[in-house]
């Protein structure tokens, strides 16, 4: 069986090719679709990634996120990615903001965000991707970023002050 393919883009996210997951070069730019989520109470919803994963195992991060395969949209992805992962149906998601990190790995993350009432034992988790998930209130979340930075993805801190104004 052969692996997904990874949709390509250039420095303008204009897709340029697919390549098997696996396969990438630190010059090629990829597609991320992420979702921030928090609830009627002001609470974000973040899930800690797998420590399986490669890349930042055990580190918080959005809700979902994931990386977009050959025939996705940033669109259909994340509605995709929701369900997989914490096995949310059936919501919808507002396009939020679009950045580009250049960092170890290359890519174009599409944010979307959404309003969720439910317990944390009223989502299903896929194990292989996620570790846990957990409801923080932003003073609990700051807290946690300024005592412990390295137990958090690097774009939590803007989303936090972006979604948070």
């Amino acid at each position: 069986m052969s692996k997904a393919k990874i949709v390509i883009v250039n420095e303008n996210d204009k897709i340029i090719g697919n390549k098997e997951r696996g396969t990438l070069n630190q010059s090629d730019i990829y597609r991320v679709s992420a979702l921030w989520i928090q609830n009627s109470r002001g609470q974000i919803l973040l899930a800690q990634r797998s420590f399986n994963k490669k890349n930042n195992p055990g580190q918080w991060g959005p809700a979902v996120a994931g990386t977009i395969d050959e025939g996705e949209s940033y669109e259909s992805n994340i509605i995709k990615e929701a369900e997989e992962e914490i096995g949310l149906k059936n919501y919808r998601f507002k396009k939020s903001f679009h950045h580009f990190h250049n960092g170890e790995h290359k890519h174009f993350t599409q944010w979307f965000f959404t309003l969720v009432d439910k317990e944390i034992d009223e989502f299903t988790i896929q194990e292989d991707e996620v570790e846990k998930i957990k409801w923080f209130t932003k003073e609990e979340l700051l807290n946690e970023l300024k005592n412990s930075p390295n137990k958090f993805l690097k774009v939590i801190p803007y989303c936090i002050n972006f979604f948070n104004k």
